[in-house]
């Protein structure tokens, strides 16, 4: 693996544990989970536990399929790759142009659509380019 790949596997790999502390509980970054919730998701509720296992997973599959497992026939993890990327790089087009709460189901506050457009949007199509720079 090449050091897109690890780098890309490892940015993976610890927002899918941010996820689970999220999940467990935690407000992580910032100092209630009402203000998490706002920051993160745009909504004043923060999604529970099962959400946020269900995403710390397909971080932890992402990841996996970045790392590049020697078990997996080359074509099939190209694939996965790409498929990686095309869901990042659309959750990263989503975020620069302020469209994420048109695919969310709910209106996102004007905070969270700030951090999407400046961090998470900006994030999302580094880690795309990262999963499509990755050699085995």
């Amino acid at each position: 693996m090449n050091r897109a790949g690890a780098a890309t596997a490892t940015v993976l790999v610890g927002l899918g544990a941010l996820h689970v502390a999220w999940g467990l509980g935690s407000a992580f970054p910032v100092g209630d989970r009402t203000d998490l919730a706002d920051a993160v998701a745009g909504t004043d509720r923060f999604p529970g536990r099962t959400e946020s296992f269900a995403v710390a997973g397909l971080l932890g599959a992402a990841a996996t399929v970045v790392a590049g497992p020697s078990l997996v026939p080359r074509r099939l993890t190209a694939l996965g790759r790409l498929g990686v990327a095309a869901v990042l790089g659309t959750r990263g087009v989503l975020g620069l142009t302020n469209r994420t709460g048109q695919v969310v189901g709910w209106t996102t506050s004007p905070r969270f659509d700030r951090l999407d457009r400046r961090y998470y949007g900006p994030l999302c199509l580094a880690l795309a380019t990262g999963a499509l720079a990755t050699r085995r």
